[in-house]
């Protein structure tokens, strides 16, 4: 009874996450209106990793790092490159367009670990990086040099990092056992260093400290980065994984009518259906025969 009651919670805390991440990308592409990307991408993580060291000295926890080197790159591939060319994409790209081609990542991630890791790749998985590639063809025409096929290049290549950070995650994985959310919060303040020298390297306006502004900022670092990751762990310790993953997916599908019903932005023909296949090769990667994958401990 207690491990139904902890499971209906973690569903709880799962659907909660999606709709705070999916509304997240409508806040991101509000913020870059009034900083550059860099310079929000910069104060998210660095903020954020500020809050789960806060809370763990609240907790009377320890904050020591544990496999340095390996927490640095994931940090600096997850938290400076995808946070940082995701939040670029925004400027001259849709939300919810954004958000659908950053997770691409999961189909990268196949193809990292079946070349780097020598990690066989099933029938399913196969089928749908397929249908993904045919999705990212239909989202990416017409090919001709512009912003908005910037924007999407931008969106793609942030899936890339996030990917990358997931083969370092994994050989991390062989190596350590690492507490998540000490991980998290030295992954984060690792991550902001090279966004915060990026942002002061490139010339910017300086950024405008409006009270949308101010919500926005404060809505990322607490619900969207210290929250979130909480909403997170919970469900993963409650779930199995598959489950978990599938949750997660809701995340670029809440983003799309987020985007529409707040910023207007409405997709084209070819980019709904492109669209449509990404989000249906995720779920056919993510899912598995029933039976499979028990639980967290």
């Amino acid at each position: 009874m207690e491990k139904s009651h902890s499971r209906h919670w973690a569903i709880g805390a799962l659907i909660l996450l999606a709709m705070i991440w999916g509304y997240n990308w409508v806040f991101m592409k509000v913020a870059v209106r009034y900083a550059s990307p860099f310079d929000f991408a910069a104060m998210r993580a660095f903020y954020g990793s500020l809050c789960l060291f806060l809370l763990l000295i609240v907790q009377g926890r320890s904050i020591h790092p544990r496999a340095l080197a390996g927490t640095f790159w994931y940090g600096v591939l997850q938290s400076g490159a995808t946070i940082g060319l995701a939040t670029w994409a925004l400027v001259s790209g849709g939300a919810g367009k954004t958000a659908v081609l950053t997770y691409t990542m999961s189909f990268w991630t196949l193809l990292f670990a079946w070349v780097f890791l020598g990690e066989n790749l099933r029938r399913r998985q196969w089928t749908s990086l397929s249908i993904a590639a045919a999705g990212l063809i239909l989202v990416l025409i017409p090919f001709t040099l512009s912003s908005a096929l910037f924007s999407k290049g931008l969106a793609i290549l942030a899936g890339v990092a996030w990917a990358s950070a997931s083969i370092v995650l994994k050989k991390l994985d062989h190596t350590k056992r690492v507490d998540p959310v000490v991980f998290t919060a030295w992954q984060m303040l690792f991550g902001s260093l090279p966004l915060i020298v990026v942002s002061l390297l490139v010339p910017s306006a300086p950024v405008q400290w409006t009270p949308e502004f101010w919500g926005v900022l404060i809505y990322n670092v607490i619900p969207g980065s210290a929250i979130a990751w909480l909403l997170w762990f919970y469900a993963l310790r409650h779930l199995s994984t598959d489950t978990a993953s599938l949750g997660a997916l809701l995340t670029p599908v809440l983003s799309i009518p987020f985007a529409a019903l707040q910023l207007s932005e409405i997709p084209s023909t070819t980019e709904f259906l492109g669209i449509g296949l990404i989000l249906i090769a995720l779920v056919v990667n993510a899912s598995r025969p029933a039976g499979i994958g028990q639980p967290e401990p």
